[in-house]
């Protein structure tokens, strides 16, 4: 049966992984050519920590990169919350560069294209 694999990740599997973890994972799965859709998404400092794992191992006849689409952060109206709340993204998905295309991005809705190989 030809496809494409769409792994949902938990909050609380994300949330039981140290950061290194967390990635290798998500970059071994996407370096699979699986679509990996995370609950909570990543914080900043972890996404880019991830684009910077992956620009190490690109490699272009077998992976091109990634494709990650985060929703936007939702404003934070209360001054306390600002500074003492923890930056999370909302809901990633995160795929091979050459299989998930973003078609358009709002506040509330990713719409996305996945090619078949």
């Amino acid at each position: 049966m030809e496809g494409v694999q769409l792994n949902l990740i938990s909050k609380d599997r994300l949330d039981k992984m140290p950061t290194m973890e967390k990635l290798r994972m998500i970059l071994d799965e996407v370096k699979a050519g699986k679509i990996v859709v995370l609950e909570s998404g990543l914080s900043p400092e972890e996404e880019a920590k991830l684009i910077e794992m992956t620009m190490l191992e690109i490699d272009h006849e077998n992976f091109v990169g990634i494709e990650v689409e985060s929703y936007p952060q939702k404003v934070v109206k209360s001054f306390f919350k600002k500074f003492f709340s923890k930056k999370e993204g909302r809901l990633t998905l995160i795929g091979p560069a050459n299989r998930l295309k973003t078609l358009e991005k709002h506040e509330d809705q990713i719409r996305a294209l996945v090619q078949f190989s």
